[in-house]
């Protein structure tokens, strides 16, 4: 068995055939971003060692990076003890995940004040 057949049997897709992926800086554990996945762009993922993505507003296969030439080489794939959710290690070319520009898409805070 391949695989990438391996590791899909082992995890568990919503209703839409999509599972959460976090990609995060293999060096200093940045999370970078959270994209959607599907069977087939985890096929690619595994098979290529680039990060590929499930475009949900365009319904198409995303390879990231590939117009920005930001790709994300994949360092490490895990996936959590339920099997519902990826988190994929990567290098970040060009150190831009963000589509505004911004290094990691979690730029944005709330103050907590208790």
């Amino acid at each position: 068995m391949r695989r990438e057949t391996m590791v899909i049997s082992e995890l568990q897709f919503n209703s839409q055939g999509l599972i959460p992926a976090i990609a995060q800086d293999y060096k200093d554990g940045t999370v970078l971003m959270m994209a959607w996945m599907n069977q087939e762009s985890l096929e690619k993922t595994l098979a290529t060692g680039e990060a590929h993505y499930w475009s949900r507003s365009r319904s198409q296969l995303w390879h990231k990076g590939a117009t920005s030439g930001h790709i994300q080489k994949v360092k490490e794939f895990l996936y959590d003890c339920d099997g519902d959710t990826i988190l994929i290690k990567v290098e970040q070319i060009g150190d831009i995940a963000c589509h505004t520009g911004a290094r990691s898409c979690f730029f944005n805070s709330v103050q907590m004040t208790y």
